[in-house]
């Protein structure tokens, strides 16, 4: 049988197939990219649940700075005993290095006691214990590395309070990046950094004891 070249032009055998192979892999990514990013978007959200649970352990235990406790003690200047605490007198800022090893640095203007640190305390506002979570609990993928503490003086509070200082403190993710599954092997996504992540209380009970 001899088939014309009109005929042959004309010909939609297998037209379907064509257009399916031309338009499932824009569908695929397109279906793909909606879980990861889906995904990313959950990330997220359990990144600021984290910083708000740290924040809240941070609140009721004891500072990762010891240095806290003898500011709210031990004023430098005797006189003082009583007075208000002055606000962002103290600033002290908590982080661990790649080990999980905490230390603290002094804020900018402000006058900070000694920098001892309190690596438990980290590590409980971090981890939780059996009865309170931690910032662990609701984002499983954290590193230490990735969390900052500060206290600082909140104009609150006074010398030689015997619940110990009030300040305010801030507990923040930084640099913690999204994983992609999909689009990672589909398309070569690179991670993407999420974006700073931050919650700010005040301190209540500020002894050297964990609830």
């Amino acid at each position: 049988m001899v088939i014309s070249h009109g005929t042959f032009w004309r010909n939609q055998s297998g037209a379907t197939m064509v257009e399916a192979a031309i338009a499932m892999p824009v569908l695929l990514t397109l279906l793909l990219g909606f879980v990861d990013f889906g995904y990313a978007f959950y990330q997220w959200n359990a990144g600021n649940k984290a910083v708000q649970a740290g924040a809240r352990l941070a609140q009721i235990s004891a500072p990762i700075a010891s240095g806290l406790l003898l500011e709210a003690k031990t004023p430098s200047d005797s006189l003082d005993v009583g007075k208000a605490v002055p606000a962002n007198i103290y600033s002290y800022i908590c982080t661990a290095d790649a080990a999980g090893a905490v230390s603290c640095t002094c804020g900018t203007g402000a006058t900070c006691q000694n920098l001892t640190v309190n690596q438990a305390a980290f590590d409980f506002i971090f981890s939780g214990s059996s009865n309170r979570p931690g910032m662990l609990t609701f984002l499983p993928t954290l590193l230490k590395s990735e969390v900052q503490i500060q206290y600082q003086a909140s104009g609150l509070g006074y010398w030689t309070r015997p619940n110990g200082p009030v300040p305010t403190i801030t507990v923040s993710i930084e640099k913690h990046p999204f994983q992609f599954f999909f689009l990672a092997g589909f398309l070569g996504f690179g991670t993407i950094t999420m974006p700073s992540m931050l919650s700010t209380v005040t301190g209540e009970d500020m002894k050297s004891t964990f609830p």
